[in-house]
């Protein structure tokens, strides 16, 4: 009788953090890491940003299907890996400074109940979500959850407060995709007291609290969420650092909770806030700043050397302030991004 051979195991190892584990020929780097604990950087795991590119110091891998703008040809000889469509090959050491040590939260799967529906504007949703009273959900300011919908489906979507308030819900920002899956039911059919399944904490986008350096939030449209969970974690921490926060939009309206940021101004003093608006109507009566927000910044800060950078928004946006800010100076393991890629940019060419 004939069995089937098992898949080889590689080890991976992350440099300079030194975590390590194994990977089968037939399973991503990024899934295998993401299960046993090590909490590689990444946003759409579909090949399509380039949140979880690193370099490879040794080895082989195979590369899955993906886009050229999140791994080009280029970038691959150069020994550039995606970790969420790469199988090893052989063992293969990495590079990635923002892999942390041993201790990341553990991923659960959980029931929830949707405790208020609240529209910030008309195109925005904010829920609040009832974590189930036996349950500990622990994770960083900036991660986000995915829900888990019929079929196998799942969309993912950043917490926007911070985990000290989780006993006044899990807070998410949903801006309304017309024909979409998820979003439409959320403008539609959804209504409070809703069970919805959740499973998280996902993600590497969240404040290295080991820097004084000064930090910048750039944040577009619904980016806005995990940013907001950031500056309600530093505040409840204490961080006195520096912050500025550019968040742009098309009109006023798309900045649906300037009213809450400003009333944080008045209670942080170490915060700055920059609007940003690039399509204004004569009827807005915009007087503040106009443009491209991710351009703002370096409008103010044309050098970016001793800064950290969080940026969250819409891939166009994280993609070209992560070029334009690497010309002004600022260290490549300075830049943190989580860009909100779509169905659509996933699925396009």
């Amino acid at each position: 009788m004939t069995g089937s051979a098992s898949p080889s195991v590689f080890h991976i190892t992350i440099e300079p953090s030194g975590r390590t584990f194994t990977v089968s020929a037939d399973e991503t780097i990024l899934a295998a890491g993401i299960s046993q604990g090590v909490n590689l950087p990444y946003g759409c795991k579909d090949g399509a940003c380039g949140s979880c590119k690193c370099k490879k110091i040794s080895g082989t891998v195979h590369h899955g299907q993906h886009q050229s703008k999140a791994l080009s040809d280029a970038e691959e000889a150069q020994g550039f890996v995606l970790t969420c469509c790469a199988s090893p090959t052989s063992d293969v050491v990495l590079e990635s400074r923002q892999v942390t040590l041993a201790g990341a939260f553990a991923i659960k799967k959980m029931p929830t109940r949707i405790k208020l529906m609240e529209k910030k504007s008309p195109d925005v949703m904010r829920l609040l979500l009832q974590m189930p009273a036996n349950e500990v959900f622990a994770y960083h300011a900036g991660q986000y959850i995915e829900f888990l919908l019929q079929g196998g489906v799942r969309r993912s979507y950043s917490m926007a407060s911070a985990p000290h308030l989780i006993n006044q819900g899990l807070e998410l920002h949903i801006r309304h995709m017309p024909g979409g899956t998820f979003t439409d039911q959320v403008f539609g059919s959804m209504k409070e007291r809703d069970i919805l399944r959740i499973e998280g904490p996902f993600g590497s986008f969240y404040l290295r609290e080991d820097s004084d350096k000064p930090v910048v939030l750039l944040a577009s449209g619904t980016g806005f969420a995990p940013v907001k969970a950031l500056i309600e974690h530093m505040q409840f921490k204490g961080i006195t650092r520096p912050v500025t926060l550019y968040w742009g939009g098309r009109r006023p309206l798309d900045l649906y909770m300037d009213d809450w940021v400003q009333a944080k101004l008045a209670e942080l003093p170490s915060l700055r806030y920059v609007p940003v608006v690039s399509n204004a109507l004569p009827e807005d009566n915009w007087q503040g700043r106009t443009g491209f927000v991710h351009r703002a910044v370096l409008q103010d800060m044309p050098d970016l050397s001793g800064h950290q950078v969080y940026a969250c928004g819409a891939p166009i946006v994280v993609d070209s302030a992560r070029a334009d800010y690497l010309a002004a100076d600022l260290p490549e393991d300075e830049f943190y991004a989580d860009a909100f890629t779509s169905e659509a940019d996933k699925a396009a060419p």
